[in-house]
């Protein structure tokens, strides 16, 4: 009952391949992939060489509302007449898409300014932001942290976005599942947390708290040590989360040090001195990964955070105790 295939459907980019699966016995694709004929045609391909027709496919959940994972799900349940599942807290950017975008756009922008961003910069983040080919509008069935479609069970993960979820296909036999984990955990590429969805509070803290509960389970359980995740093959859950976890330790060392010996500094000034010159969705990125660092040292008391970031008023600073 639990048989699953893996689907190469994009040709690669710096988290690797994306990746879907299928669940021939249940009808289920996990994370149909990009928008585009090219992944497409891979998707199709690959769902056929299952067993499993196209008509067939019942059920399409996807792990967060990025487009290189939700872009193909509205052409995927259009075609096959599937329904079409998300978390309640990303089911927005498909089931509303046009508007959901305009929001988050704005947000974006409003953080970025708060951010220390400067302005030049930021109005060519924005002008860069082109849509995606999605419909404006799409029926989506949200779920929350416990649900199961056909088996399938939701596991509230967030983090890399607010409402990215992994799901557990639980089988008959007692050691029989399989865990999809999307990009809260991926085999070469550490998942960016803090730009990759702006309304995520406490971005770093919420991540971390995500791998915690995804090891504890998998300890517990016994039956979900490989994951699949959202690009690239399947990985080794624990090794993996510990390797990450020691990464963000390193990094936010690295943040410290840069406000120690430089500042009073904005996530920006941050972000720039460990990354260097970035453009694009990067500045997105940059900074907000310097700022989920940031507001984690803030919390532990290690640095002094002047202002918020509610983009109103001077970029948010922070500074060592004095």
């Amino acid at each position: 009952m639990n048989e699953s295939h893996r689907i190469d459907v994009s040709r690669g980019s710096l988290e690797g391949t994306n990746s879907a699966y299928v669940l021939p016995k249940r009808g289920v694709v996990v994370d149909p992939g990009p928008p585009g004929d090219d992944a497409w045609d891979r998707l199709v391909s690959g769902i056929e060489e299952t067993g499993l027709e196209l008509r067939d496919v019942s059920s399409v959940l996807v792990t967060h509302w990025h487009v290189d994972h939700a872009g193909l799900a509205p052409r995927l349940c259009e075609t096959s007449d599937a329904t079409l599942y998300l978390h309640e807290s990303d089911a927005a950017f498909v089931a509303d898409y046009a508007a959901a975008r305009r929001e988050r756009v704005d947000r974006d922008a409003r953080k970025l300014a708060a951010w220390g961003v400067p302005n030049e910069t930021v109005e060519s983040v924005v002008a860069g932001d082109r849509p995606s080919p999605m419909p404006d509008e799409y029926p989506v069935e949200s779920l929350v942290d416990g649900d199961t479609v056909v088996g399938v069970e939701t596991i509230h993960t967030p983090g890399h976005t607010l409402g990215h979820a992994a799901f557990v296909a639980h089988g008959d036999e007692r050691n029989d599942a399989t865990l999809f984990v999307g990009d809260a955990v991926l085999p070469t590429y550490t998942p960016n947390v803090g730009g990759s969805d702006t309304r995520v509070a406490d971005a770093l803290e919420t991540y971390q708290g995500t791998l915690s509960n995804l090891r504890e389970r998998a300890a517990a359980s016994r039956q979900t040590e490989t994951a699949h995740p959202g690009h690239g093959a399947e990985l080794s859950l624990g090794p993996r989360i510990d390797e990450i976890l020691t990464h963000h330790e390193i990094r936010t060392e690295r943040v410290y040090d840069c406000v120690e010996k430089r500042g009073p500094l904005t996530p920006w000034q941050v972000a720039t001195h460990l990354f260097g010159e970035m453009c694009g969705i990067h500045v997105k990125m940059g900074a907000g990964e310097a700022a989920a660092h940031l507001s984690a040292l803030a919390a532990a008391g290690r640095v002094e955070r002047v202002g918020d970031e509610s983009g109103d008023d001077e970029p948010v600073v922070y500074a060592t105790d004095p």
